[in-house]
């Protein structure tokens, strides 16, 4: 049984704008990313997971259940934070968290405590005058205190500053060691590379692919930028089974995957003033998919 299943889900608004025969699976246990510019249609996907749409075509379930049937009894399973935090104003993020821990039945909250403390929130003031990142973490704790077995998460790190995003991959690193499987939408792409064992790209309501974060890291090739002692020799520069994709003054781009010492050869013979290596981050690969070059 799959943790997270959809076949063929569709929910067409019209004008190109919703989702179209999206189906994928993820298993118990597993990070999952799923990734795609504003409009792609993550939200609404997410949307179906949580039960708050019936698909036109299609079906989705988690824990094998269906969603929009059986939503009550998946909530009692699954933790979620949205891209969009719509809180009470009038309540202190600790009346909340306790608010939201007797819905959940929590009679323990020492998991909660260690949230808070990890997040470094003060959940004792009132939630309207807390800050985006202050309001992020109180989200991110509603959503864990529980300790769910299936995380849903939206944009988790938005508003976050780089040591909150470092102690954030920690923690999902630590729930998939529980066995907790994680869909995560996002846009920041190393941080799906850091969490991540899969990911769903989307564009224009479509699956465009999925791949598996190892493989896709592994694919990136190097960019070795090499910088000779004129111009003119950069430019008249040629390699044999290797392409310069860019010449800037003595400057000149190597893209290489796997032959390394063939290229430091050729180089060795040359008069090479400086070399630096540049490797593409994912997003610059994930480009190609939304019309950009493949790297």
């Amino acid at each position: 049984m799959y943790a997270i299943e959809t076949q063929g889900l569709t929910k067409d608004y019209g004008r190109g704008k919703g989702i179209f025969d999206v189906t994928l699976q993820v298993p118990q246990g597993e990070a999952f990313g799923f990734l795609g510019p504003n409009g792609a249609g993550k939200t609404t996907t997410i949307r179906h997971l949580l039960g708050f749409i019936r698909p036109q075509k299609g079906r989705c379930g988690i824990l094998g259940k269906n969603c929009f049937d059986e939503a009550a009894e998946i909530q009692r399973h699954l933790g979620y934070l949205p891209g969009e935090l719509a809180f009470l104003d009038g309540m202190t993020g600790k009346a909340l968290l306790d608010f939201l821990a007797q819905m959940k039945n929590l009679k323990d909250k020492r998991h909660m405590t260690e949230l808070i403390d990890r997040f470094e929130l003060d959940p004792s003031g009132p939630i309207k005058k807390m800050s985006k990142g202050m309001k992020q973490k109180l989200g991110l704790v509603a959503a864990l205190m529980a300790r769910p077995s299936v995380l849903i998460l939206d944009e988790p790190t938005s508003g976050f500053d780089p040591l909150m995003q470092n102690r954030f991959v920690e923690l999902i690193l630590e729930e998939k060691e529980r066995g907790t499987t994680v869909f995560m939408s996002s846009h920041m792409f190393e941080e799906v590379a850091r969490t991540c064992d899969r990911t769903a790209i989307l564009r224009d309501g479509k699956i465009a692919a999925i791949e598996d974060m190892a493989s896709l890291k592994n694919k990136r090739s190097r960019h070795y930028v090499v910088t000779l002692d004129t111009p003119q020799r950069a430019a008249a520069l040629r390699l044999e089974n290797f392409e310069i994709t860019s010449r800037e003054g003595a400057r000149v781009v190597i893209p290489v995957q796997n032959d390394v010492q063939n290229l430091l050869r050729q180089l060795s013979a040359l008069p090479v003033q400086d070399l630096d290596i540049r490797t593409p981050t994912l997003e610059e690969i994930f480009l190609c998919y939304y019309g950009g070059d493949r790297t």
